[in-house]
């Protein structure tokens, strides 16, 4: 359903910032529960609040979306459950869902809720779009990088509601692909507690010494135009910001979509919260130094004056619920009003029986001037009709007293939500018996690949690999790129082109991959960037065609060996994991793609070195040393594959490492066990 204009979607941290919100003229807000949600360090609203937050965003017309959007580990499934099961009895509007074993949850438990993918699903274009159809969304949360060009062709041939972020910080990662924070801290951003390592020292070449660090974003002059004005909703982020931002940012959004931004809030949005200015690179493909920008102390100093100003902004109630009122002043009855605002209506009498008038009697304008007397409250009369006899009179105080009755019951009527159905039954994990390890490979390049290959089941080549190296290797599959955004077509071409010479299995971390190998006729396995972090994802993967997975590297060993379902089951046991998935290089801060020639690195302020590698317009950053599990083979269990990622590794470091897994080895030089042992929070 597209919205008559896109709604105003305001970022809810605290029952302040939600009253800010509101009286900004919010359309929507977003918040979370205590758990499972992608801000946790945010105040957030536990069950009694929730409900209370429900009936005053309802009774003022207001949607709320809760967001249940954190990977969740098949311990925490139970507490998953209680909050679906909370959000079905006080009527929240739709589920914000990244975990594809809680999409399992929900539809099966929830049917009647509206879900709306979280752009921590990492869905890029309209391929991954159709699956979340399938899967039985009804929005997507778009991802901040896509451009002007990206987002037309979206809004113009999908049939999912779209929200877009237009205003607030910008991650360096595409969202649900960052493992930056959980590696360097344990703190994952896939679970709502990342530490924002990003925003600390990382230099490149000649760069600016905060190369991961990049301005917040503002679209504000572009909401007017084609093509966001088909854009169902306009995100703004900032859960964990104070409410003066939100009120600023909401109100500067509806002036937006409206008409013009007056300057002087534009400059308020700016002191308020900032990293040296703003951004619309992505949107208008201006990426480079100009995005990048940190939090100083002048930005900082700069809000405490425009604060109390800003507070001003949210002080009172929104007159914003078109409001209908009929009354009845006939001779011998009671007076009665009754008030309807969006459907709803109640029906109030006084004790009052009209009396001839003395001198002057009762007008329809009289009562229409008392009756228009609602501030203070959220409700906009817009029309009055009377059933009125001459010559009668009643006080004013009657008519003063019926209204505010009538306004307050209205408002308790309106905060009441219908409960969506909600059934919980018996969850059951086919059993499945291991058949036996297996050893996949995975090259960055073609010169990498050792003479030996003996015991090697499967060998992963990146897309971009000659055509002879496809035929050579019989087991060969297709790596797909995670940053697939607007090259779709480029791929589904090649993917083509290999299907001919006899290539027919692909590996895809993200869902639109995962779609254009379905619609290729490729068998796939699911990759790492899918985030498989419990038993019922597993399921959903397999439901949606993958006959086999890579289990997330942010489980450990132990939580790996109590996964159930019945799809085989792989995890990484080699490589660097890729920590940062961005469109942004950060290198070319420094130098360009030919003085680079895939060799760089970021450094942080430890001197500690994470190369850089591009693919398909995106670039990776890599783990500054290789996991490494040779040792601790036995340590492994319930995974049917390990797979050995090879990316900076020259061709003889690639076949002693399988020698390594073949045989078992130990490791040589400086190597992580990841967190297949201390885990995430």
């Amino acid at each position: 359903m597209q919205i008559k204009k896109p709604e105003i979607l305001a970022p809810v941290g605290s029952p302040e910032t939600l009253t800010a919100a509101v009286r900004c003229g919010a359309d929507a807000v977003y918040l979370g529960g205590k758990v499972l949600n992608a801000r946790r360090g945010a105040g957030n609203f536990d069950n009694d609040e929730l409900a209370l937050a429900v009936e005053y965003c309802h009774s003022r017309g207001v949607r709320l979306y809760l967001t249940l959007n954190t990977l969740v580990g098949d311990k925490e499934m139970s507490t998953a459950l209680d909050m679906l099961e909370t959000a079905c009895k006080i009527g929240v509007d739709a589920v914000i869902i990244q975990d594809l074993g809680l999409i399992e949850l929900a539809r099966k438990y929830a049917p009647d809720m509206s879900l709306h993918a979280s752009t921590q699903m990492s869905v890029q274009g309209l391929d991954g779009m159709e699956l979340l159809k399938e899967m039985g969304f009804s929005r997507v949360v778009l991802p901040r990088e896509i451009s002007k060009e990206q987002l037309e062709k979206i809004v113009d041939k999908t049939d999912l509601e779209t929200e877009a972020f237009v205003h607030g910080a910008l991650c360096m990662c595409v969202s649900g692909q960052c493992y930056m924070s959980a590696v360097l801290g344990s703190r994952s951003g896939n679970r709502g507690l990342c530490a924002q390592p990003c925003r600390l020292p990382f230099g490149v070449e000649n760069g600016t010494g905060f190369d991961l660090s990049l301005k917040d974003l503002s679209l504000l002059s572009h909401l007017k135009n084609e093509p966001y004005n088909k854009v169902t909703s306009f995100k703004i982020e900032g859960r964990m910001k104070r409410p003066e931002y939100v009120a600023a940012a909401v109100t500067a959004c509806r002036a937006a979509r409206d008409g013009e931004v007056p300057e002087e809030l534009l400059s308020d949005l700016r002191s308020v919260f900032s990293r040296t200015g703003f951004t619309d690179g992505y949107y208008t493909r201006e990426l480079g130094r100009n995005m990048f920008g940190t939090r100083r102390r002048e930005d900082v100093t700069a809000a405490a004056p425009v604060l109390s100003r800003l507070a001003q902004l949210y002080n009172k109630e929104l007159q914003t619920v078109p409001t209908k009122f009929f009354m009845t002043c006939v001779e011998g009855k009671n007076v009665t009003l009754t008030a309807e605002a969006n459907g709803k209506s109640v029906f109030c009498r006084s004790d009052t029986v009209p009396q001839k008038a003395q001198t002057s009697p009762v007008t329809g304008e009289k009562l229409t001037a008392q009756l228009k007397k609602c501030g203070g409250t959220q409700f906009l009369p817009v029309s009055f009709e009377f059933e009125l006899d001459e010559g009668l009179n009643i006080p004013a105080s009657c008519v003063n007293a019926l209204r505010r009755e009538a306004l307050e019951r209205l408002s308790e009527k309106l905060g009441v939500s219908e409960a969506k159905a909600f059934a919980k039954t018996e969850e059951i994990y086919a059993d499945r018996p291991l058949t036996g390890r297996s050893l996949y490979v995975e090259f960055d390049n073609e010169r990498q690949i050792p003479d030996d290959l003996s015991g090697i089941d499967r060998i992963i080549l990146p897309l971009n690999a000659s055509y002879d190296a496809f035929k050579k290797y019989k087991n060969a599959a297709v790596k797909l790129p995670r940053g697939i955004f607007d090259t779709a077509d480029k791929i589904r071409s090649r993917l083509r082109e290999l299907k001919d010479i006899g290539v027919d299995r692909g590996f895809a971390g993200t869902l639109d991959g995962i779609s254009l190998l379905r619609s290729e006729g490729f068998l796939f396995s699911a990759d790492y960037g899918t985030n498989l972090f419990n038993s019922l994802a597993l399921k959903c993967i397999e439901q949606l065609g993958a006959d086999e997975a890579l289990i997330s590297a942010e489980l450990t060993l132990t939580q790996i060996a109590a996964l159930k379902g019945s799809i085989p089951r792989g995890i990484l046991a080699y490589g660097r994991l890729p920590l940062m998935l961005t469109v942004n290089c950060p290198v070319k801060n420094g130098k360009t793609c030919g003085e680079c020639g895939r060799g760089a690195a970021i450094v942080d302020r430890m001197n500690v070195s994470f190369p850089v590698r591009c693919t398909n317009g995106c670039s990776e950053i890599l783990n500054s040393r290789p996991l490494f599990l040779a040792d601790r083979l036995n340590e492994i269990k319930n995974a049917d594959f390990l797979l050995l990622k090879f990316t900076t590794e020259p061709k003889d470091e690639c076949q002693r490492i399988i020698t390594a897994y073949k045989n078992g080895g130990d490791p040589e030089g400086e190597f992580t066990r990841g967190l297949y042992y201390r885990g995430v929070e």
